[in-house]
């Protein structure tokens, strides 16, 4: 199972030529937002986590994506990812805003997707006889 609280504390470890000083982390000017799923609305088509794959996971208990880092792949791949979700549940928030909505979604009741619940019970349908 993947842990909720990691798109909030994984830090990539870029390689030293590629650091540059200017990431959100350290006060810098590459990106000034984070990028957030609702999973409320996620139908866990998959679609953002083929394209950004080092910043999407579709978490396997509740079937929904899930951003597990916000540096995981470019602002351009990410941007793509969030176009081609079709309920448009990605957004760019403020990397302020994160704890807040990760309260949020603490407080929702979310079913998980493909699993049948009470409500939704597997029908059967009668057997004709062989006869």
């Amino acid at each position: 199972m993947v842990d909720p609280s990691l798109a909030f504390t994984a830090i990539a470890e870029a390689p030293e030529s590629t650091r540059t000083g200017l990431e959100p982390l350290l006060g810098g000017s590459l990106r000034q937002k984070a990028v957030w799923v609702d999973e409320a609305v996620c139908i866990g088509c998959r679609y953002c986590a083929h394209v950004a794959v080092n910043t999407f996971v579709v978490e396997p208990d509740w079937g929904r994506s899930r951003a597990i880092r916000q540096d995981g792949d470019s602002t351009a791949l990410i941007q793509e990812a969030i176009d081609t979700c079709p309920v448009d549940c990605i957004h760019w928030v403020p990397y302020e805003q994160l704890p807040e909505l990760e309260q949020q979604l603490a407080g929702q009741e979310i079913l998980p997707l493909g699993v049948p619940t009470p409500a939704r019970l597997k029908r059967t349908l009668p057997r004709r006889d062989a006869g």
